[in-house]
């Protein structure tokens, strides 16, 4: 890698380079900004940690160009069982693996170190990319006139350098160096647990059923989740007193394990990781001073219960690159850089809710906890709408901002992702649009309108009538919507031309 000389200026500079960072600078180099990445480790941390990511996920990383590449290092899950501490099923939500409203199945597993790997090396194609390894960042100074300052250590050397950047990106996890240069504190969502992780490889099916099993026990709530053709993840609530020391080998593990690998001989399993971890709900108070920004584990932490921990860093770098391009090439003023923390912190917190009343719902309450699931489990499916709510990906819709406009009065898409539909050319929507703005219309556009379209730098999607795009205007209501870049519905109305109007000037140029 190229090493920068002493004050190098970058337009932007990404401490960390986790899937959050490594996604934040694929998606700068796809609108050609140069930018630096720091990261303290030389490669991909090897043991693996998330296991689990959703369609608007696989969204993502297919926008990155990793499509493929993702499908051959994961599988996709059946969907959730609940059982007792008997492994007796309360109830099934099977997905089947089935694609989503983005075109990818709705829950996929997989093993992060070999994600990353693709990440790393899919960067690699970003000319205007540099990534630096054994690069401790250890201070963020901002002058006050757009400049920041980035003080790091080389591991190898011991050497003290800086970079200048006009914007600094903080992906570098919950003891972020970024968050604190800022001034920024993590506020306690109160919720706190104590679990052990246990990694185990084997080439012996252990013949269970394909999707995440939650044993829904207030003595000792679990997981269970194959995760790839060999491996497979377990997660136990630790009692007090336990550590991961306590289960250092399968011998002290097997009778936890036990109800998954019966028949299969101890010898024929691979011990992989053991360790604790203790989940935790927290959020920062705030998420950017200047032209500094956290995201991901810096800006927030989430139970894993619905797994969506790493996802929401992606979505993180996804809402926020976009924008941070357009205003370095002068296409977006600087007050749209309000809006990432104005639409992900509520987003952000609306799915650490959902995660911390699921850790509740599944773990505590006692003996009474157990016999109010043992009743009402089983008869969730009966309840209108439970199963389609539990199955569906979808997450809260963001906030109003200057760049989501939703009426408080009507039903509206806006803040919600656009259907990534399969259009009249055989491609998906996303294929066709690229990084851009796009404007989806259910009647024909003007060519005045296509023109003005052109000129910003958009693209023109007409939705026919009997075509997915269009059956999803009709159900909102509308005629017309404008998409941004991150998939995300800015606007939708039943006046094409005002919808057309909308549409800002973004014209980065692409790598």
């Amino acid at each position: 890698m190229n090493r920068p000389a002493p004050c190098e200026t970058y337009p932007v500079v990404i401490a960390g380079a986790g899937p959050t960072g490594v996604t934040a600078a694929t998606l700068m180099g796809h609108y050609g900004i140069r930018c630096l990445v720091l990261d303290r480790w030389d490669g991909v941390y090897p043991q693996p940690r998330a296991v689990h990511l959703d369609d608007e996920i696989y969204r993502i990383l297919a926008e990155l160009g990793l499509a493929d590449e993702f499908a051959a290092i994961s599988r996709a899950s059946q969907g959730l069982r609940l059982v007792d501490r008997n492994l007796q099923v309360l109830a099934e939500f099977d997905r089947g693996g089935a694609q989503g409203r983005h075109g990818h199945p709705r829950a996929n597993m997989f093993d992060q170190p070999d994600l990353e790997h693709l990440l790393r090396t899919n960067l690699k194609d970003q000319p205007s990319v540099t990534v630096r390894g054994n690069a401790e960042v250890t201070d963020v100074t901002q002058d006050g006139h757009g400049r920041v300052r980035v003080d790091f250590t080389d591991r190898v050397t011991g050497a003290h350098e800086s970079v200048l950047a006009t914007y600094v990106l903080g992906c570098d996890g919950a003891n972020s160096v970024v968050r604190s240069s800022i001034g920024a504190r993590m506020e306690d969502l109160h919720f706190e647990q104590r679990w052990l992780v246990v990694d185990v490889a084997t080439s012996t099916d252990l013949d269970q059923w394909e999707g995440v099993h939650q044993v829904c026990d207030a003595a000792r709530a679990a997981t269970y989740m194959r995760i790839g053709e060999t491996r497979y993840r377990w997660e136990f609530q630790l009692l007090p007193g336990e550590t991961a020391d306590d289960f250092a080998s399968l011998q002290a593990l097997l009778p936890m394990i036990q109800p998954w690998v019966k028949g299969t001989a101890i010898s024929y399993l691979e011990l992989v990781r053991v360790a604790e971890y203790t989940f935790r709900a927290q959020v920062a108070d705030r998420w950017r001073d200047g032209h500094v920004f956290v995201l991901g584990d810096a800006a927030h932490l989430t139970p894993p219960f619905i797994g969506q921990g790493m996802g929401a860093g992606l979505r993180d770098a996804m809402n926020l690159s976009w924008k941070i391009a357009g205003v370095l090439v002068g296409d977006l003023p600087e007050s749209v850089l309000e809006t990432y923390e104005a639409e992900r912190k509520p987003h952000a917190r609306a799915l650490i809710r959902i995660a911390k009343l699921m850790g509740v719902l599944m773990t505590q309450g006692g003996r009474a906890g157990d016999t109010a699931r043992g009743v009402l489990a089983p008869r969730l499916r009966y309840i209108p709408g439970m199963r389609s709510k539990i199955l569906d990906s979808e997450t809260p819709a963001l906030a109003r901002t200057a760049l989501v406009r939703r009426s408080r009065l009507r039903r509206s898409p806006a803040g919600r992702l656009a259907p990534n539909a399969v259009i009249s050319d055989g491609r998906r929507f996303d294929q066709t649009v690229g990084h851009r703005f796009a404007v989806i219309s259910a009647q024909p556009l003007t060519a005045s309108q296509r023109s003005l379209l052109t000129s910003r730098g958009a693209v023109a999607v007409e939705a026919p009538v009997g075509s997915p795009l269009h059956a999803w205007l009709t159900h909102n209501r509308m005629t017309a919507a404008l998409v941004r870049p991150d998939r995300t519905v800015m606007l939708a109305s039943r006046d094409v031309a005002a919808v057309c109007a909308a549409t800002p000037n973004f014209c980065p140029k692409p790598s």
